[in-house]
């Protein structure tokens, strides 16, 4: 069976079109140069081989790829991790964004980008170039809020499974806790819920003397939709070599295999976050928590939430408690406690 039938060398061709965004000509030209060291081949069934002379390129060809296939899931997936959903989907998702803002800021991001090793910042910076060079060559693509993606962007999504540790934070204690006062109502009704029935992923690995051909087989049910993932290999001449499921947005093989080892990954309900039940009150000018036997002042910071209303959310900016044990995330009791 003929299996490589379409080639498609990524060259920058002359623009006879305007582009939604207009890269400075230093930029162009370097995505233009990186650009020329990258092939990409689509199989019968369309999956993306993408080879590069430099793991950098494998990535750059990567996110080209995965733009190609579905530019919507790739932007909606950093919406979502950098709490940007309501710029475009409105107020409804207004708490789900302040959820992602209490714990990413964009600031530590771009921070931890500067001070990452060379070479994982030589990624991202590929990460963030292919994606752009795509939108480039695309100007028909009108990206809902993202217009440029930028390198430190990477670090906002590096969980791959369906949601984050996040998102374990309870949207409707949220709402109640930085809301307005109708909004304990919803507090109310989410306590009162019977507990979620248990969950998780099946993962199965089968050895080669019990297959008929004699290969190992690695078998999983992540409990995602069938579309929640990209397929694809990545090969470099620095030799990465992996085929396998991408979740939109990312440049790392989720589930996949290699010429010598095979990965999946199961989700389950392990204590993998812990949630603390503090003890707040009014001190001078503003507030202490207690922490063992001493009280330590609570820091405040203002988290602005913008929305694709006339009037914006930032408005109403919601004042975010931080402590050693992480941002106030619900008021559950009425004696002062806030959880954390």
């Amino acid at each position: 069976m003929k299996r490589l039938v379409n080639q498609l060398v990524l060259l920058l061709a002359a623009a006879s079109a305007a582009t939604a965004f207009q890269a400075a000509p230093a930029e162009a030209a370097r995505w233009q140069r990186q650009a020329a060291n990258i092939t990409i081949v689509r199989d019968d069934w369309g999956i993306a081989h993408v080879y590069g002379k430099t793991d950098a390129d494998a990535v750059f060809g990567m996110m080209y790829t995965q733009a190609e296939d579905d530019f919507n899931r790739v932007e909606t997936n950093y919406l979502n991790a950098m709490g940007r959903l309501a710029e475009t989907e409105g107020e409804s998702r207004v708490y789900q964004d302040l959820r992602m803002k209490l714990f990413i800021d964009p600031a530590a991001l771009k921070s931890q980008y500067a001070s990452s090793p060379a070479w994982l910042k030589t990624l991202m910076n590929a990460f963030a170039d292919g994606l752009n060079y795509y939108l480039s060559k695309h100007p028909e693509v009108k990206p809902r809020v993202i217009r440029h993606f930028e390198p430190w962007m990477a670090l906002s999504f590096t969980e791959g499974s369906i949601g984050g540790d996040i998102e374990r934070v309870n949207l409707p204690q949220l709402q109640a806790f930085y809301g307005k006062d109708g909004d304990r109502q919803a507090l109310r009704q989410a306590l009162d819920a019977a507990p979620a029935e248990p969950g998780g992923s099946n993962g199965m690995a089968i050895a080669p003397a019990n297959t008929a051909a004699h290969h190992a087989l690695l078998l999983i049910n992540p409990h995602t939709s069938f579309f929640f993932r990209s397929e694809l290999q990545t090969v470099s001449e620095q030799g990465l070599n992996a085929y396998g499921a991408v979740t939109w947005g990312q440049f790392f093989i989720y589930q996949g295999f290699n010429e010598r080892t095979g990965w999946m990954h199961t989700s389950s309900g392990v204590d993998a976050v812990d949630e603390y039940l503090e003890t707040v009150r009014p001190k001078g000018d503003g507030f202490v928590y207690q922490y063992g036997n001493e009280e330590r002042p609570l820091v405040a910071a203002q988290v602005a939430v913008r929305t694709a209303t006339a009037t914006p959310w930032p408005k109403r900016n919601s004042p975010s408690t931080a402590r050693i044990t992480g941002p106030s995330s619900a008021r559950p009791t009425a004696n002062g406690s806030a959880s954390a």
